[in-house]
């Protein structure tokens, strides 16, 4: 097809959006390894998560054998709300490039939450309801994840408890007046609301936090109050399910102009992003119909995939969560406080670890400065403003695209973009004077964070 039938936006119509999510657990021939009960040692039953989660989000996050879940319809008409959202050709990014390549994002930005978390947040928001709960707790980083659940409790009129990692919820007051005016509490973790907040702050004073401090409060808020359940926007296989509607319609929009993309290309913090966006492609893979090479970009302060051990370990700092095999800094580890954005978790998705341990994915980090010097290039060639997080995939895509103009070959390259960074001023603030700083961990400090990871004697040797 010629390159100028190709618009700068395919859109696709309210009909073509994805009735159902796809799970690619089913296709993996090695299967992500199963949560297990801490006290035990066992693989959690559905008995041992209904205290925390909701019943129906239990069951698809155990189920790694069935490939299609069927998508309620309130969630659907949420959906047509902001989806489908658009795939954008990245024409004037090329040009300033200079680059052979082809450049396409999925751009999530386009609701009042700013990020592709509002896919989730609605579906576990309509679960809690369906159960006749009161309401739902969690955590946040950036404040994205928040900021959609927010929306989304509000849309059921459910109460929505969030703690936000410490330093985000102080550098980003205008974030959490969003959030408050969707009606969601906002408490900066950790915080001395609950008891494994009060310990992690006699134990380490002055904290600007992490998401697994911010995790363990949450969790204990959930199951100290009658009718409240906790809900996550990252890192479980239940989450990576309903952001798959990001790379189904990524794939049925290239596929409406015959478009094969040679790079798929995702930041990835706790994996929902990433984990939404490659997963048909994945799915494909796996069942050797097609090939792709897929990146994971993780920030160099907090670089699980790259750094990180392949074990099981907590999900949260305060050891009250299920152990997930993933790879992990251990779960003290806590990114240093001049780390931007939100990808501030000590661990990866367990299905993401599962195929990155596989070869199936590769993993790079990139420094934060690097990060923002990508990120203000792209906004001013192609006019949207990038959340940090999201500026990671485009770094990458960057140089993926400049390889192209090295070697002269025509490669197609994939980026998410989920956020829009309107509440991460400090950070391009901190870089337009020439303030901001790269911290990469020495090993002494990530021995410092494995020091913490639990030694299970058949499994973590």
């Amino acid at each position: 097809m010629a390159e100028k039938k190709i618009p700068y936006k395919i859109y696709l119509e309210e009909k073509e959006l994805p009735k159902q999510w796809y799970n690619v657990r089913a296709d993996m021939k090695n299967k992500p390894a199963p949560l297990l009960n801490p006290a035990t040692l066992e693989p959690m039953q559905f008995e041992d998560l209904r205290p925390v989660f909701c019943d129906e989000l239990v069951k698809q996050e155990l189920d790694d054998t069935t490939p299609y879940f069927d998508i309620p319809k309130e969630i659907l008409d949420f959906y047509k709300m902001y989806r489908p959202s658009p795939l954008v050709r990245a024409y004037f990014l090329e040009e300033a490039l200079d680059t052979p390549a082809k450049i396409y994002y999925k751009f999530e930005g386009n609701n009042t939450s700013g990020s592709h978390k509002l896919n989730s947040a609605i579906a576990q928001a309509y679960y809690a309801k369906k159960q006749g709960l009161k309401g739902v707790t969690t955590e946040t980083g950036a404040g994205q994840w928040g900021t959609a659940l927010s929306m989304a409790c509000a849309f059921f009129d459910l109460d929505c408890q969030v703690y936000m990692v410490k330093v985000s919820y102080e550098q980003k007051p205008f974030r959490r007046e969003v959030m408050r005016t969707y009606g969601g509490t906002v408490t900066p973790s950790p915080s001395n609301k609950t008891e494994v907040g009060r310990k992690i702050l006699k134990e380490f004073p002055g904290t600007t936090g992490s998401l697994g401090c911010a995790i363990s409060e949450a969790v204990e808020a959930a199951t100290t109050q009658e009718g409240y359940r906790y809900v996550l926007g990252s890192v479980l296989s239940q989450v990576l399910l309903h952001q798959t509607v990001i790379g189904l319609e990524t794939k049925t929009a290239l596929e409406k102009y015959g478009i094969k993309p040679d790079i798929i290309i995702g930041c990835a913090g706790g994996g929902s992003n990433l984990g939404g966006l490659i997963s048909p492609f994945m799915g494909e893979k796996l069942r050797g119909e097609q090939d792709y090479r897929i990146i994971a970009v993780e920030p160099a302060s907090c670089p699980s995939f790259t750094r990180g051990k392949f074990v099981y370990d907590f999900c949260d700092t305060g050891n009250v969560c299920p152990l997930a095999k993933m790879y992990t800094l251990g779960n003290g580890f806590i990114p240093s406080a001049n780390h931007a954005g939100g990808l501030r978790y000590h661990g990866m998705s367990s299905i993401l670890s599962q195929l990155y341990h596989d070869g199936l994915i590769e993993a790079t980090s990139v420094e934060q400065t690097e990060v923002f010097e990508a990120a203000t290039k792209f906004a001013r060639v192609e006019g949207i403003l990038p959340a940090p997080e999201s500026s990671h995939a485009i770094k990458v895509a960057m140089d993926e695209a400049l390889k192209c103009k090295e070697t002269g070959e025509e490669k197609t390259i994939v980026f998410g973009l989920t956020g829009t960074g309107y509440f991460d001023m400090v950070a391009y603030e901190k870089f337009n004077d020439g303030v901001m700083s790269d911290h990469i961990p020495t090993d002494e400090e990530l021995k410092k964070g494995f020091a913490t990871i639990p030694n299970i004697p058949g499994l973590n040797q």
